[in-house]
């Protein structure tokens, strides 16, 4: 008896993959170009015909990254099931939900998402009993929602946020200040920041940040970052006026990183 079902069983799963091997499609990719690209490391040659992809702004690549998505979304777009997946997880995405609020200096701050926003909006309010008002709104700033909203800091008397953003994911950010009581941006502006919060002083007259010195335009994006160093921002000044309170030029060949700094006057 237990030999008949082991059969049965058998035949079941070899006839249910031959119906899935049938059904699949058959993809036709693009041609990968190789190239003859060798290296020699400590005596032992290693190939790497695909160097070339590496040049990722280069048309060849652009182009064989279009046909390779060509391929891929044709396919994802057949699924017969892939709208009413893309229903459910909707409803199931659609419910509203807040952060955890905070008090400072006297306000409420909390993050409020309605339920299929891409990022929750930060809002304040005097007391308990007030209505809340938007203080600031990170699906506005902008229009194809590239501009992300990466951490926000406020000074200890609530009077100002500190705030990170950034273009099309990348890892570098630049930091904005907010008057809270007026819902305004102030003139500050502070650039090149990577791997960093800020820490405002005690009296609120600015605030702390790690950041790299400004790359070069053609390596902006895929240069590797050396010597991170620790300035002082102090509110209503240009950055190039920012105070250099820390770094360790040299240091482990200079690939050391500030990971964080908890500083107060």
């Amino acid at each position: 008896m237990l030999s008949r079902l082991r059969v049965r069983l058998l035949f079941g799963i070899a006839l249910f993959l031959a119906t899935v091997a049938h059904a699949a499609p058959r993809f036709h990719y693009p041609a990968t170009r190789q190239t003859n690209q060798v290296d020699v490391y400590h005596g032992v040659a290693v190939a790497d015909p695909y160097r070339w992809l590496e040049d990722d702004n280069s048309p060849e690549t652009k182009a064989w990254v279009e046909a390779q998505n060509k391929v891929t979304f044709a396919y994802l777009e057949s699924i017969p099931a892939r709208a009413a997946i893309k229903a459910r997880l909707t409803k199931l995405w659609n419910y509203e939900r807040y952060g955890v609020p905070v008090k400072q200096g006297g306000r409420y701050f909390f993050a409020k998402n309605d339920g299929l926003q891409n990022q929750s909006v930060i809002y304040t309010m005097p007391s308990l009993d007030a209505a809340p008002t938007v203080l600031l709104d990170p699906n506005t700033l902008s229009p194809d929602g590239t501009v992300a909203l990466t951490t926000h800091v406020l000074s200890d008397d609530g009077n100002f946020m500190a705030y990170g953003l950034s273009s099309a994911g990348s890892d570098w950010q630049e930091w904005k200040v907010r008057d809270v009581r007026s819902g305004q941006d102030q003139p500050d502006h502070v650039q090149w920041v990577k791997f960093s919060s800020a820490s405002w002083t005690k009296d609120g007259a600015g605030f702390f940040y790690s950041r790299f010195d400004e790359p070069v335009a053609a390596e902006r994006l895929k240069g590797v970052n050396y010597l991170q160093k620790l300035y002082f921002h102090r509110l209503g000044t240009p950055q190039s006026e920012d105070k250099l309170v820390y770094h360790r030029p040299g240091g482990e060949g200079g690939r050391r990183t500030l990971r964080s700094h908890w500083l107060r006057h």
